[in-house]
């Protein structure tokens, strides 16, 4: 069976933490920051776990982080 090839970008937004999570970044975080409320950009700082109804799509785009 060939080898498979890694989504680049998927690459780049995803991390697998040691116990098999997916961690992606919050979107609406980059402008108009201003009018937002301070608890509201930063809970947007950090990543969170992605949910498990988008595991299986993920493992196909970056299949050797796992």
């Amino acid at each position: 069976m060939p080898k498979l090839k890694t989504h680049r970008g998927a690459a780049k937004r995803f991390k697998v933490t040691a116990t098999g999570k997916i961690m992606r970044r919050k979107a609406n975080k980059s402008h108009l920051l201003t009018g937002k409320p301070s608890k509201r950009t930063r809970s947007l700082r950090h990543p969170t776990v992605v949910d498990e109804t988008q595991y299986k799509t993920i493992k196909t785009l970056i299949p050797y982080k796992f």
